[in-house]
């Protein structure tokens, strides 16, 4: 995955990608990877969340951190700040965030197998979105929103 990435920005009209980017969402897809071969619910909601945390983590490396006495804290919070296209997505996530504290904290019953598939669907429609926003050639769909397509599970 590393190397399509390399040559996609081997071009001379192509800014180069920052290697820590590149290594953000490298670990994004190693998460991704951990959810689709974990066996339990908790586990897959766990790795998702995890691998979208590290997608925004690489968008916000990409962009900027936001600086400040009133900066975002927390990468959701600073996604919306340095990506606002990728809105519905950080609050998506945000919200989901408490949940997987709560499987951190062995709260593993609280996550059953179509909230799990749910998380692992939004996690990669999520890097997906975060690899096109960061290796577009010179920042080319900012101002585009990348909207979410996640049906809710009751």
């Amino acid at each position: 995955m590393r190397e399509q990435l390399e040559r996609t920005h081997s071009s001379p009209a192509a800014a180069p990608v920052p290697a820590r980017v590149l290594e953000l969402l490298g670990r994004a897809d190693a998460e991704l990877l951990a959810a689709q071969f974990s066996s339990e619910p908790w586990e897959q909601l766990s790795h998702a969340h995890l691998a979208a945390l590290r997608a925004g983590a690489a968008v916000v490396a990409a962009r900027g951190t936001p600086s400040g006495r009133r900066a975002p804290r927390t990468v959701w919070s600073m996604l919306g700040v340095v990506a606002p296209e990728l809105g519905s997505w950080s609050t998506y996530f945000a919200e989901a965030a408490s949940l997987r504290a709560a499987v951190d904290a062995g709260r593993f019953e609280l996550v059953g197998p179509q909230r799990a598939e749910e998380a692992l669907c939004a996690a990669e429609d999520f890097v997906d979105a975060a690899r096109e926003l960061v290796t577009a050639e010179g920042g080319g769909l900012t101002g585009r929103t990348l909207s979410m397509r996640v049906q809710r599970v009751s």
